[in-house]
């Protein structure tokens, strides 16, 4: 494939030669990531200014922006340091005053000199009982009245860059952008009347009223579906390669599968089936897999994965799993060797605390195949890490392991076959924006034996009650986790809320009976305080947010979040599953400081209301957006500079449904439309997508 369409040049050029740019400005926008003209078009005005001319000042209620023509009468320069120097003028029906601090007073007599008419746009306020305007917006002459827009957009703005220069430079890009070929399906665009690329780019840069700042506004509609087009074209693209990637062909025989059930206390749910089926599909396919095991809390997706690489064992292969936290691998291990054992087959564990002759020892029955699964964490990676045959590699928790990573994994391999869990239900659109490259299986039923958890809330200011109830649970045999608030963004403060709360409850229900884990403990002392609450010896473990994922303690049936304001829906779900997994009744309560935010009390109550994390997280995704649903940190979503993926959820999934058919009917984009759509991938710097299609 060519380079980049000559038709986009100016607009991947300097900004230097926009209006109003010089190299100093330039520099400032640079360090916002505003690089070429391109990126000031794709920097939308986030709101606007109304400055119609109006006839007198009398017509807006102070505070508020006002333009009016006026007369420019004395001028008054400060008689000491430090005052403001004022001039008074008058518009058709009163006078007011301009104001004016650390002003140059031949300056000020050049631009409004006596006498003359000029008109100013700015914030008036009325102070002292007189109306003033401080600084003005704009002073200008009749002439270039004109100039002033009746409907001013705002830009979110960088220090050292003015409202002023930015309309003068977005002005300037918009003239650089030529039109372009369309790349949306006709059909589409008409049902939707959406307006082409250049106008809508004139019409959001150019709002008439506050309505047009709206994400509906079919101008930023528009956009914003060509930003999602782009981006689920190279997930296509991606996932076409993928797909033509020759993989392994791994038929099991179905014989470990059939120990392993056969001595499980229950029968695997219909979802657990139909997954597992999926999965053996895709395994014996000459494709390789790219698949994501997506289910709620406690749906039973180890299981599903377990039954996956006894496949590609029986095939004669090696399998691994691996999980983001040595206490995940650790549980992973205790929670599959019964299973193993059942089957016959040897699984072991390599984490970061695998030193020496021991870890010598694994790494030479892994090479000779005599491990048949191993569980690990980020330490699988390492250079020395050698398998037999690497057949199938299991991710828990994809969003803490990048894209990057899958593909090293699969590097271990020839062609491995990946297959990606996590717990963390995802609304719809955010599923296609982070894992639109792969194929989806849905646990969306629980296992038996699983059982529902009531869920109240309570005020601190209950807490002696709640502690006291907390002591009659202990004293009957139950065990309970006691959830600290997020205090803050630093660790160090949450750990603080810990301890508190940790010596507090050791004083109030005994010695020996708490215990504590925090994300600052060293890893050997977190992993003996978990030990000691899985095994009963402690009742009551107090816990930071570490317990989130994965631990598992079927007796603990009580789940107790103190400030549970503070935490997101996902969070609060994600934490709740923590019980309700042994045969007891459990609780959870939702321990909340009042008075509670709208927001807040929302969130709870949605909570309380249902237990199926889809529904959660799409509510989640409406009242917090899309960054924090994930995580921002390791959230793996794209940025969209224009799209908005909760006000504008359902072009997400427009965007994969018109991307998919595209490619399937022009997979070379060679038509007409598919060279537009290059012209887009270009535009949109989706140089990832480009180099695939060159390779396709």
């Amino acid at each position: 494939m060519t380079g980049r369409p000559e038709v986009l040049f100016p607009l991947f050029g300097a900004l230097t030669k926009l209006d109003g740019i010089g190299p100093k400005t330039a520099q400032i926008l640079d360090a916002a990531g505003v690089t070429k003209p391109r990126d000031l078009l794709m920097t939308l005005p986030m709101s606007g200014v109304d400055r119609h001319r109006r006839a007198s000042i009398r017509e807006v209620v102070a505070p508020a922006v006002a333009t009016v023509e006026v007369t420019v009468g004395e001028h008054y320069p400060p008689k000491s340091r430090g005052r403001p120097y004022r001039v008074n003028v008058s518009d058709a029906q009163t006078s007011f005053q301009l104001v004016f601090f650390h002003a140059r007073g031949d300056y000020l007599q050049k631009i409004l000199p006596t006498g003359q008419k000029r008109v100013v746009s700015g914030k008036l306020e009325i102070f002292d009982s007189v109306a003033q305007m401080v600084h003005p917006d704009h002073i200008v002459t009749l002439e270039e009245a004109e100039e002033i827009p009746a409907f001013e957009p705002v830009y979110s703005l960088h220090a050292g860059i003015t409202q002023k220069l930015m309309y003068r430079a977005t002005r300037s890009a918009l003239d650089m952008a030529g039109d372009l070929p369309e790349w949306i399906d006709p059909e589409l665009k008409k049902r939707e009347n959406w307006p082409d690329w250049h106008d809508s780019l004139v019409a959001v840069h150019s709002p008439k009223a506050a309505t047009d700042l709206s994400p509906h506004d079919p101008g930023r509609q528009r956009l914003a579906y060509d930003e999602l087009l782009a981006h689920q074209m190279t997930l296509t693209l991606a996932r076409a390669v993928t797909r033509r990637a020759k993989g392994r062909q791994s038929t099991g025989t179905g014989a470990l599968a059939a120990k392993v059930l056969a001595n499980l206390p229950y029968k695997p749910t219909t979802a657990q089936t139909r997954a597992v089926a999926e999965i053996n599909a895709d395994l014996a396919s000459a494709f390789r897999m790219n698949r994501l095991l997506q289910g709620d809390v406690g749906a039973g997706k180890t299981l599903v994965a377990f039954l996956s690489l006894l496949t590609v064992v029986e095939a004669g292969g090696q399998g691994v799993m691996m999980a983001p936290t040595e206490i995940l691998a650790r549980q992973h291990l205790e929670g599959l060797q019964p299973l193993a054992e059942s089957a016959g087959i040897r699984l072991e564990v390599l984490t970061g605390r695998d030193k020496g002759g021991e870890r010598a020892a694994k790494l030479s029955a892994l090479a000779d195949g005599e491990i048949a699964i191993l569980v690990g964490t980020h330490a699988v990676f390492q250079k020395d890490v050698v398998f037999n045959d690497l057949r199938l590699a299991v991710i828990d928790e994809q969003h803490r392991f990048g894209v990057a990573q899958r593909m090293e994994l699969g590097e271990k391999g020839i062609a491995t076959d990946v297959l990606v869990m996590t717990a963390t239900p995802i609304p719809r659109s955010l599923a296609l924006a982070q894992y639109g490259d792969m194929d989806v299986s849905v646990l969306d039923e629980k296992p038996p034996g699983r059982t529902p958890v009531q869920t109240a809330l309570v005020s601190t200011s209950r807490m002696d009650e709640v502690v006291e109830k907390l002591r009659h649970a202990v004293s009957e045999g139950r065990q309970a986790y006691w959830v600290c608030p997020l205090v803050e963004e630093s660790e160090f403060v949450d750990m603080t809320a810990a301890e508190e709360r940790f010596k507090h409850l050791r004083a109030a229900l005994g010695e020996g009976v708490v215990g504590l884990v925090h994300g600052q403990m060293p890893p050997t002392e977190k992993d003996a305080a978990m030990a000691r609450f899985v095994s009963g010896e402690t009742k009551v473990l107090v816990a930071t947010t570490v317990i989130e994922v994965g631990v598992n303690v079927p007796n603990a049936s009580i789940m107790m979040i103190e400030r549970a304001e503070s935490f997101g829906l996902a969070q609060l779900h994600q934490l709740r599953g923590r019980v309700g997994r042994g045969a007891a009744a459990s609780t959870c309560l939702l321990l909340y400081q009042a008075p509670l935010s709208e927001t807040g009390r929302r969130r709870l109550e949605i909570l309380r209301e249902t237990e199926d994390g889809f529904k959660i997280s799409e509510e989640d995704l409406a009242m917090r957006g899309a960054g924090d649903v994930i995580g921002t940190a390791q959230s793996g979503i794209p940025r969209f500079k224009i799209a908005d993926l909760e006000r504008q959820a359902g072009l997400m999934a427009l965007a994969q449904t018109d991307a998919r058919k595209l490619l399937n009917d022009d997979p070379k984009l060679e038509t007409e439309r598919g060279q537009a759509a290059r012209t887009l991938l270009w535009l949109m710097e989706q140089e990832k997508a480009i180099r695939l299609i060159s390779v396709g």
